[in-house]
Formats: C-alpha cells, sequence, structure tokens
C-alpha cells in the first residue's frame, strides 16, 4: 500500500499539459471588412463635393455635367461590392453582395435628399433663384403672360424643395440599385459550401 500512496501522491503532484490546436483563421476573418455605412459616406461626401463646385461655379444649367453625379453613384456601389468580395475573399453569395451595395445606396440616397434640401433652403438658396429665372425665361419665349408665369413660378418655388427632394432619392436608389446588381455580377464569388449543400 505504500508503495500505491506514493504512485497516487506523484500523479497528484504532475501537471498536466493540453495541446489544444488553436481554432484556424480564414483570410476573410483576418481582415476587416469595411462597413456599407463608411462606404456610403464616402460615397456621398465625393457627391456634395461635386454638388458644391457645381453651385459655386453656377454651372447648374449644364445638362452634361448632371449625369456625373450618377456616374459617381455607379461606379462608387461596384466599388463598395467588388471591395466587400475581396475583404470576403470571395466567400459571398450574390445575394450578400447587392445586399452590401444596397445598403450603401440607401445611405446615399438619404444624405442626398436631405443635402438638396439644405442646398434649396440655407446653404445655396441663389441657386433656386437661378433656377427660376431660367424656367421664366423659357416660359416667356412660349408665349405665356406675364401674370401666368409668375403665377406658376411661385407654385414651382413652394414645390421645387419637397419635389426636388423626392425626386433626388428615389433617383438615387434606383441608380445605386443598377450599379449594386451590376457589382454583385461582377465581383468574384466563391462562396464556402455548407453542410447542407
Amino acid at each position: 500500500m505504500p508503495l500505491l500512496d506514493e504512485h497516487c501522491k506523484a500523479i497528484s503532484r504532475a501537471s498536466f499539459t493540453i495541446n489544444i490546436p488553436a481554432s484556424k483563421k480564414t483570410p476573410a476573418m483576418e481582415n476587416k471588412v469595411t462597413t456599407p455605412v463608411m462606404k456610403g459616406l464616402i460615397i456621398s461626401l465625393i457627391l456634395i463635393v461635386f454638388a458644391v463646385v457645381v453651385t459655386i461655379f453656377k454651372l447648374e444649367t449644364n445638362k452634361a455635367l448632371g449625369i456625373v453625379p450618377l456616374v459617381i453613384l455607379i461606379g462608387g456601389i461596384i466599388w463598395a461590392n467588388l471591395n466587400f468580395a475581396q475583404q470576403m475573399d470571395g466567400n459571398v453569395t450574390f445575394g450578400q453582395v447587392f445586399g452590401h451595395g444596397f445598403k450603401a445606396t440607401a445611405l446615399v440616397a438619404g444624405i442626398m435628399g436631405m443635402w438638396v434640401a439644405l442646398s434649396l433652403t440655407v446653404l445655396f438658396p441663389e441657386s433656386l433663384d437661378r433656377a427660376m429665372e431660367i424656367q421664366r425665361t423659357a416660359m416667356l419665349e412660349q408665349g405665356m403672360s406675364e401674370n401666368e408665369v409668375d403665377k406658376a413660378l411661385v407654385l414651382g418655388k413652394k414645390m421645387a424643395v419637397p419635389m426636388g427632394t423626392i425626386v433626388s432619392v428615389i433617383l438615387y436608389i434606383i441608380v445605386g440599385a443598377i450599379g449594386s446588381l451590376i457589382g454583385a455580377a461582377v465581383a468574384k464569388k466563391n462562396p464556402t459550401p455548407t453542410p447542407f449543400q
């Protein structure tokens, strides 16, 4: 029995080290994924800077420049989707990539809607006045009387801010959705199969 007691004491004094292998991290887990909120803010900032430049230099009537914000939005959303898929090492589905881009789109649409309202009422109200003058000239050239033009412009000025805001939001959502579709289609996608696939 003394021998058995010695063995028990020796075992209790011994220290055991259990080596548990560390879970293997995938590259996608190691990479920090940029959120759609951050990308939406970046795209919005670029669009606002462009809008400020156009307004300062009084280029609102240049129709060619009117297309530029839409190109910026589509390009920005495609970049957001490609960047997302790359940061996830392609372990994404079409729906995930589209959803990422559309979240950024929704934020951009909301911010740009607020920008339109602020710029027309607080920041650059003179831009609305210039637009009204252009409308006045066009209406007079069409043969409308001064009285008719004045009434139309009063109504137009009242509706300019709410209508401009609503139209901007809808337009940005539609164009951003197109950008999200394109980005999701061209992004590298190689999702890891699930146990049920």
